[in-house]
């Protein structure tokens, strides 16, 4: 079951890494994936995981939107 449920993170992880590269086409994937990644890691002791996704989409969203832009 636990394997189960973090399988099913980690395809939500890469959903939000799909739409965030797709929202923010000048700033590379590998860039993108780095700060889903870092902000994961912000919830990776959290007990109840139904909305870690979600908050890491937001949290990653938001640092994305800081980046300096050509």
């Amino acid at each position: 079951m636990e394997t189960e449920k973090a399988e099913h993170e980690a395809r939500a992880l890469e959903e939000v890494v799909e739409r965030l590269v797709a929202r923010f086409p000048d700033v590379a994937e590998d860039r993108v994936r780095e700060i889903v990644r870092a902000a994961h890691q912000e919830f990776a002791n959290r007990p109840i995981r139904d909305y870690v996704p979600v908050f890491v989409e937001r949290t990653a969203q938001e640092e994305l939107s800081r980046l300096p832009t050509d």
